[in-house]
């Protein structure tokens, strides 16, 4: 994987998190967590993409389909583990 394909990636994984923390709102401590999930997410999906052999949205040598859904996957897993957490701590 060249440079140029890791710098796109690392920027629409960091949209993505970044994005998704427009959305949901929160604070700097949720904006870390958005990131984190969508980074690990984007390059999870990328690779199980890649293992599975699915060859459909290909930016060059980028599993677009498969790290954007890798991404999405991980940011709603991240949201849902913090929103029960925080629940836990309030019954507390």
């Amino acid at each position: 994987m060249t440079l140029p394909t890791l710098l796109l990636g690392f920027t629409l994984a960091t949209l993505y998190g970044a994005g998704f923390h427009m959305w949901q709102g929160g604070g700097a401590r949720r904006l870390a967590l958005y990131l984190l999930a969508g980074w690990l997410g984007f390059a999870l999906g990328h690779y199980v993409g890649e293992f599975l052999a699915i060859r459909v949205l290909m930016v060059g040598a980028l599993n677009l389909l498969g790290a954007t859904l890798g991404s999405a996957v991980a940011l709603f897993a991240a949201r849902w583990l913090a929103t029960s957490e925080a629940l836990a701590s309030e019954e507390k």
